[in-house]
């Protein structure tokens, strides 16, 4: 508490913008307002100045989750005085004129009283989340913390209007966010030998394919092979069968030639072409039996 400072018999107080002055004199209500300049009587005048600028503050607490599980928020809150004279008769923000501190330590305490209403906010939104819901959703909280604080009663009684709450971090203890980050890697890890396995089938099923198609093909071609082969066999059959029908009409005229004659044609049409014949063997054994075969008749 600051020490009391003798006001002097007349003075002068001028606010700033950002100040909301109540002045009393004699213990009634003499004039408030923003910024205001006057002049006062000191002996019997009192002054309170509440300040109309945004505060922000800071906060970091432990509470406990759903799955009770401790973790620890971190942010800041943002409020103003939106009803300085309301706050003005809840708490002593009365200030010396000269040094312009205050006579109490109620503005001090006003900031605690506005976080312990947070906390208990937070505590209620907490107890009905996982661990791993708070982690996710710190924005929801924030949000759920400030709609909790605007229909605050204990607040609105003061005249506090909560702007806004910003949640910077929702953290587990050390040793339960090395489990949580050791049991995401496992994840991480057996998602990755999901996709490598997945990606082995795959291979695997598309060589299968593959060999299907293969093997599809080569009994395609084979079947198409025997057919030309059945087609070739069938194409021989009968050209051996016509070849042989044409000897048997070229042989006809000569079934009933004597055989002397016919060698003698032969010999006939080998010497019309001994240009073509290089060398001509006749054994002593062809003559023999040409000499001796008998007449035929």
């Amino acid at each position: 508490m600051a020490k009391f400072v003798a006001p002097p018999l007349i003075g002068f107080f001028k606010a700033e913008p950002s100040e909301y002055v109540v002045v009393h004199s004699a213990g009634q209500l003499l004039r408030h307002g923003a910024g205001l300049a006057f002049w006062y009587w000191g002996p019997v005048t009192s002054l309170a100045a509440i300040p109309l600028s945004t505060i922000d503050v800071p906060f970091i607490f432990t509470e406990t989750t759903g799955s009770f599980q401790p973790v620890s928020i971190q942010g800041q809150l943002t409020y103003r005085v939106a009803k300085p004279l309301v706050l003005a008769q809840a708490l002593n923000f009365g200030i010396d004129p000269i040094t312009r501190r205050h006579l109490s330590n109620d503005p001090e305490k006003l900031p605690a009283r506005i976080l312990n209403a947070l906390q208990t906010r937070v505590r209620a939104a907490l107890a009905g989340r996982s661990l791993e819901d708070a982690l996710r959703e710190a924005a929801q909280l924030a949000n759920i913390a400030l709609d909790g604080l605007r229909e605050d009663a204990g607040l609105e009684a003061l005249g506090i209007e909560a702007l806004s709450v910003a949640v910077q971090a929702v953290k587990p203890t050390p040793e339960l966010a090395k489990a949580l980050e050791a049991e995401y890697r496992e994840g991480l890890q057996r998602r990755a030998d999901q996709a490598i396995y997945a990606r082995r089938a795959a291979a695997v099923e598309q060589e299968r394919r593959i060999k299907e198609n293969e093997l599809s093909n080569q009994l395609a071609l084979e079947g198409q092979r025997q057919a030309l082969v059945d087609l070739e066999g069938q194409n021989q059959t009968r050209a051996a069968e016509f070849q042989a029908r044409a000897n048997e009409i070229w042989l006809g005229p000569w079934r009933g030639t004597e055989s002397r004659t016919l060698l003698a044609l032969a010999f006939k049409a080998m010497g019309d072409n001994a240009q073509r014949i290089g060398t001509l063997t006749i054994t002593p054994e062809l003559l023999s039996g040409l000499m001796a075969a008998p007449r035929e008749s």
